[in-house]
């Protein structure tokens, strides 16, 4: 692994899947299951930008690994701009494997979500417990926001717009933080790899991004749902779908929240996913 370097954003840099990855590793001698944190899918994301405020606080008792995904952040972009669950799936798997993680209980948002459930339905031995976070993976009608969010052309004007897209509280989206995401979104390769991703008519994007209901009925991992009830970007309706559809599902609604749970209500998320993962630490032998 290289050693990090000064913008927090770089991580260690490891092989997965045959992909050069960037990726956060803390805590790595915690006893215990590792906990993985799958970004999603915004303009100029990484792992460190969407996880930065919790990080710190799941590492003070486990092992927490948040990779950029291939295509995103500080990872390398595939030569063909190529882009499909199934090549997330498998970088996702190859970054467990490079790890020698045989089990890890895993976070998915937005687009992580999709792929943390699609990566437990393929592979359930590898998972412990799931928590989908404002998550896709199940079919719903594009929303105006999404839509934006998957279609941006780089500026600050539409990072701003973007913004507020995001956030329910309009005070954690000031112009220092538009401009510092767009810069981002204008490294080198990072817009090229984005706009392949999720082409209109962006609808199909939603749905290449689903797993089968049948599989996600035959789920065995106990999963924890979570949704802001004014996000604009995943409507409420798809957790409410997902916890109807999981077997060993719960459900949590934050009120003026929007697409950032993570970031809007940190303090709250941490602990609701710190219980729930305790829950199963102290039942090492529960599924």
């Amino acid at each position: 692994m290289s050693e990090p370097t000064s913008n927090p954003e770089i991580g260690s840099s490891i092989v997965a899947a045959g992909i050069r990855t960037n990726l956060h590793d803390l805590n790595p001698a915690a006893p215990g299951v590792p906990l993985v944190l799958i970004h999603g899918s915004g303009p100029g994301v990484s792992a460190f930008a969407n996880w930065r405020l919790v990080m710190p606080t799941f590492a003070k008792s486990r092992r927490v690994v948040a990779p950029d995904m291939v295509g995103f952040g500080f990872t390398d972009r595939p030569a063909d701009h190529a882009y499909s669950l199934d090549r997330w799936v498998a970088h996702a798997l190859g970054v467990l494997d490079a790890l020698k993680l045989t089990r890890v209980d895993l976070v998915g948002n937005s687009f992580g979500g999709a792929l943390s459930l699609a990566l437990a339905v393929r592979h359930p031995q590898r998972v412990r417990r799931l928590v989908l976070m404002g998550a896709a993976g199940v079919d719903f009608e594009l929303t105006p926001a999404l839509d934006a969010v998957w279609g941006y052309t780089p500026s600050f004007e539409n990072m701003r717009r973007l913004m507020d897209l995001f956030a329910y509280d309009r005070g954690l989206v000031n112009d220092e933080l538009a401009e510092l995401r767009y810069r981002a979104s204008i490294r080198p390769g990072f817009q090229e790899s984005f706009s392949a991703m999720f082409p209109a008519p962006r609808q199909r994007g939603i749905e290449a991004l689903c797993s089968p209901e049948e599989q996600i009925r035959a789920l065995p991992h106990e999963t924890l749902v979570i949704h802001g009830r004014e996000d604009q970007v995943i409507p409420m309706s798809n957790s409410l779908k997902l916890a109807s559809l999981i077997p060993n599902a719960q459900l949590h609604i934050f009120g003026k929240c929007g697409h950032w749970t993570q970031i809007e209500h940190s303090a709250r998320f941490a602990r609701l996913v710190g219980d729930f993962l305790a829950e199963a630490d102290n039942k090492p032998h529960s599924p």
